[in-house]
């Protein structure tokens, strides 16, 4: 059974900072394109970012230049950091593994962990 286990999450003022991980085995880690994702209240998920296999990355727009994603090969994680956050940050954070082209979706994913930005 794959296993996705987020952690870092927890409640920062405006303008601080937060590191998210995500610990997957050494297959999944391996193999797999692997993203974050949020749900704010009221709101769709919605995509952060995502890193491939060879390490290109790419953000939505609304955290460009302020989360960035990373992997820790020694570890088999994968990260990100969230500088300069914003109220409008605050959601549910979901780590996500394994990219199926025909379901257009991610295979698997992690059970979510709260961040929440206060003014």
């Amino acid at each position: 059974q794959v296993q996705l286990v987020e952690s870092g999450g927890g409640s920062v003022q405006a303008g601080g900072s937060l590191k998210l991980s995500c610990a997957t085995s050494r297959v999944i880690f391996s193999k797999c394109r692997m993203a974050w994702y949020r749900q704010a209240p009221g709101k769709e998920r919605e995509l952060v970012s995502q890193i491939s296999r060879a390490g290109t990355t790419s953000y939505a727009d609304s955290v460009k230049g302020r989360f960035t994603i990373s992997q820790d090969n020694t570890k088999n994680t994968l990260n990100l950091q969230m500088d300069s956050l914003k109220t409008e940050d605050t959601a549910v954070y979901y780590c996500a593994a394994c990219w199926s082209a025909g379901r257009s979706s991610y295979n698997y994913w992690g059970q979510g962990i709260q961040v929440t930005v206060s003014s």
